[in-house]
């Protein structure tokens, strides 16, 4: 254990369960409701509402091999690929293979997709995919369907649910067990202010850190808390450089911030084309499967096709679907789109590459299990070796689903009795939090240096320039200079965890020497399969420095030393 912890005041309430689920997406949401259906007493912590995660922003769908003729190897083939020589063979195994019936059992929970005529689940092709395998819902309404289900299903349960709340530290017992979490509540109700949730088994579900760039897919509270919580707890995050940029984002214009409109990939699934701004389509050529070709290719297509031109956008055209096709399998986008004065039917639609999915997060093993005892992760904020380098198209909300009842299952098994938490010793004082500004500058430092084009001397910048502000937060809570110390809340609360997420992601990417899947090295341009295909496995010291650790081969590691 570290010791290190957030400047927050102590608890001033607490409740006890068997365990607590952080976070209200497909992963955090079936975990929740898998520990509740054994007889665990289990409680939901949530950011804001329970149907505010990321899991509703998904459009395209969920991809399993549901299709006539379509099978789990091709499916693990496809992910592998993808993947770009990392990802872990058995990890995809397990979700290509229990994918089919854990999306069948989401059906059963109430989630409804979109059927064809005969009745048969409606499938589409993504990019990366050689086959129709992604069910979708409501045309591109996926997520949000599954949202709906899942939270109704946790209504109707009456599970203990907290929402508006933001989470801080783990908690540990005498022996460096989990032993729960310290929250704070926003606003008035059951509870309120920092209090604690004491639970021997927590399950970190809680997204992505998209937000510690400027233009991003990610909702607003997806700041990286449960990577930073993690990694201040002495656990393990790994492959945190590959951060996936979707290569067709609305764009509104050069200066835009924080959370950008998504074209799904569907609609290039079903036939769009990616033009420039003299209509020339540039991607035929580029990859087999063109416009359709994994994420990182595409996006990096784009960005090679923007510098070519001098433009800061291309173009997605899918005019010839006409009204009634955009309609009724794309309303959503259509609807997105004429908000911002862009009609598809009619026009093509200016895209480009945005931050949108971190393929690394805290190491877990198939169980879910992290480096820390009793602390599990699942979904966007773990790392279970799945997605190598480069995530295959919605292949995110399967993962979610898969790994959430695997951990079920194994806390259901194992079932921990309850400690107590201990005062944790301390390395120092507590993390020196940032002032709530800085925010903008973190952000602006990551998409300059830690973007979708890096080389070692952007990274060498963004890196001192994140130090700078982390020296700068010490020297204020020291009180240098007259400073005054920034008061604990929320938002310094999230700007700190980005600052740490940060600063681990762009450590992990300046010794990662080499172009793989979507951390793209302009100086490093070739994949370098000799030294390359190893994970970065990524903790924090004592002194609060990130100390990168580089695996002997692409397997991963034991969690366990004695496994």
């Amino acid at each position: 254990m570290t010791g290190i912890r957030l400047t927050a005041p102590a608890p001033g309430w607490a409740i006890d369960a068997d365990v607590v689920v952080v976070g209200s997406g497909v992963a955090g949401l079936t975990a929740a409701l898998r520990c509740a259906a054994a007889g665990l007493d289990t409680v939901v912590v949530t950011k804001a509402r329970l149907d505010d995660g990321s899991t509703r922003w998904a459009q395209g769908g969920i991809a399993a091999a549901l299709g006539e003729g379509d099978t789990p190897e091709q499916h693990l083939d496809d992910t592998l690929v993808a993947g770009a020589g990392l990802c872990d063979e058995e990890a995809v195994r397990t979700l290509v293979t229990e994918g089919p019936d854990a999306v069948r059992r989401l059906i059963t929970t109430g989630a409804h997709f979109d059927t064809t005529d005969s009745g048969e689940i409606a499938l589409t092709r993504e990019g990366g995919h050689h086959r129709r395998r992604i069910a979708h819902a409501g045309g591109d309404a996926t997520g949000a369907e599954i949202s709906r289900a899942l939270v109704e299903a946790v209504r109707e349960a009456a599970l203990h649910t907290i929402e508006n709340a933001l989470v801080l530290d783990l908690l540990t017992d005498a022996e460096g067990r989990t032993a729960g979490v310290s929250l704070h509540v926003m606003g008035e109700g059951q509870h309120d202010g920092v209090g604690a949730v004491r639970a021997p088994s927590v399950v970190l579900a809680t997204g992505g850190m998209g937000q510690v760039f400027s233009a991003t897919t990610n909702p607003s509270v997806s700041t990286g808390d449960g990577v930073a919580l993690a990694l201040r707890a002495g656990a393990e995050v790994s492959d945190l450089e590959f951060v996936q940029f979707h290569p067709t984002v609305l764009f509104l214009g050069a200066d835009s911030e924080g959370q950008q409109p998504l074209v799904s990939e569907a609609v290039r699934g079903e036939g769009a084309n990616l033009v420039d701004g003299d209509g020339v389509r540039f991607m035929a050529g580029q990859h087999e499967l063109a416009e359709l070709a994994p994420r990182d290719i595409v996006a990096k297509a784009i960005t090679r096709r923007m510098h070519e031109h001098g433009t800061e956008h291309m173009y997605l055209d899918a005019r010839h679907f006409g009204a009634r096709m955009w309609e009724q399998r794309f309303p959503t986008i259509l609807a997105a789109c004429r908000a911002h004065g862009i009609d598809p039917v009619t026009e093509p639609v200016p895209v480009a590459p945005a931050a949108h999915y971190a393929s690394g997060g805290v190491r877990t093993d198939l169980r879910g299990r992290t480096t820390v005892p009793g602390l599990y992760a699942c979904g966007e904020v773990a790392c279970t070796g799945v997605h190598g380098a480069n995530r295959l198209a919605s292949n995110s909300l399967l993962e979610g689903l898969v790994f959430a009842e695997r951990i079920a299952a194994d806390i259901a098994a194992t079932r921990p009795p309850r400690t107590a938490p201990a005062d944790a010793p301390r390395t120092g004082p507590p993390v020196p939090l940032l002032a709530p500004e800085a925010r903008t500058a973190i952000q602006r430092t990551m998409t300059r240096g830690a973007g979708v084009l890096r080389s070692a001397g952007s990274l060498a910048t963004a890196a001192e320039e994140l130090e700078a502000l982390h020296r700068e937060a010490a020297a204020e809570a020291d009180g240098a200079r007259g400073a005054k110390a920034v008061v604990p809340g929320v938002e310094a609360w999230e700007v700190t965890n980005l600052l740490l997420v940060s600063r681990v992601l762009v450590a992990a990417a300046r010794d990662r020497e080499e172009t793989r899947g979507c951390h793209w090295r302009e100086d490093r341009p070739d994949r370098d399969d000799v030294h390359g295909r190893r994970h970065l496995v990524v903790r924090i010291a004592p002194d609060r420095t990130p100390v990168v650790h580089r695996t002997e081969t692409a397997a991963f590691p034991p969690v366990r030393p004695s496994d």
